[in-house]
């Protein structure tokens, strides 16, 4: 009696373990990716490629039988085997106006052989998504520079309310055109690196990292004694030329009312520039840099 009831229950626990076995054969034959970016830059014609790599993980699958079908909107298509790898299967799909996000899952078919038995197995994906940017980024002109530097953003979708950040405050920003965008390092600590990003009205974009190098720089004379409407020449001098699209020299003063003066920029290729200061309302205080030498060059100022 009780080896019966051994038997019916080692009977069981040997057809769940098969089940169960089947079950892992069926289950787990291939390994789906997903290679298809999360962000991908818009095009003109709409048409965006989204592919996956499906790998065969078990030998028994049956050859030739296998296929892969991506579903966008409830709707199927089949896959075609790309050259560009082993096992990547791509899919062109042209996107309707007016969107920009793209929600997909890949279904791979076929006939695998367990026990002498050839068998068929569905297996498929989580539902994933795609984003359509009409504002990206191609490449940032220079990874480092000093303070005052114009340094050029590539890209595409860019407009006249795009900001540039550094750590996330918003510093000078100069529009070009759709596909170019500048900014001047702002007056930030030398020797360390910055994160670069872009904001505005399709977003944030992230730009990359810069480093801003410490640099020096003489200011002649070293302090400046005017009276109401007079104008004194001031020079600033480079230590070496100034880069690709000259150098901004932010100065700032505590004393905006007493010190007329106007925007600096070192030409490209110039070590000096002079521009005259003409002197306001009475008072006294200073013409400061920052970012350069110890951290910031101040110019004394009277008006008398």
């Amino acid at each position: 009696m009780q080896n019966n009831r051994f038997s019916h229950a080692r009977r069981i626990f040997l057809a769940i373990s098969a089940a169960l076995g089947l079950f892992i054969l069926s289950g787990c034959q291939t390994s789906i990716t997903n290679l298809t970016p999360g962000t991908i830059p818009e095009n003109p014609s709409q048409i965006y490629t989204i592919s996956t790599r499906v790998n065969p993980k078990m030998g028994n699958i049956v050859p030739g039988s296998l296929t892969v079908r991506i579903i966008i909107d409830g709707q199927s298509f089949n896959m075609t085997k790309s050259d560009l790898g082993t096992n990547i299967y791509t899919f062109d799909y042209q996107l309707t106006t007016g969107r920009d996000e793209i929600a997909y899952y890949f279904l791979v078919n076929y006939n695998f052989v367990a026990s002498g038995i050839t068998r068929s197995a569905e297996e498929f994906i989580e539902t994933v998504h795609s984003k359509i940017v009409g504002r990206y980024v191609l490449s940032l002109e220079t990874n480092r520079g000093p303070v005052g530097a114009r340094i050029s953003i590539l890209g595409r979708g860019f407009t006249a309310q795009d900001t540039v950040t550094f750590d996330g405050t918003p510093i000078r920003t100069v529009f070009e055109s759709p596909n170019s965008i500048s900014f001047f390092v702002p007056a930030v600590e030398p020797a360390r690196n910055y994160k670069v990003e872009m904001s505005g009205d399709k977003g944030t974009s992230i730009v990359g990292t810069f480093r801003v190098d410490p640099t020096s720089l003489v200011v002649s004379p070293t302090e400046l004694s005017l009276t109401r409407g007079q104008a004194q020449a001031l020079t600033f001098t480079l230590p070496s030329p100034a880069p690709t699209g000259g150098l901004l020299l932010d100065v700032t003063t505590d004393v905006p009312e007493s010190v007329i003066m106007p925007e600096i920029i070192v030409p490209a290729g110039s070590t000096s520039i002079t521009v005259n200061v003409t002197g306001g309302k009475p008072g006294s205080g200073s013409l400061v840099l920052k970012g350069y030498g110890a951290g910031q060059v101040s110019i004394p100022v009277t008006v008398k």
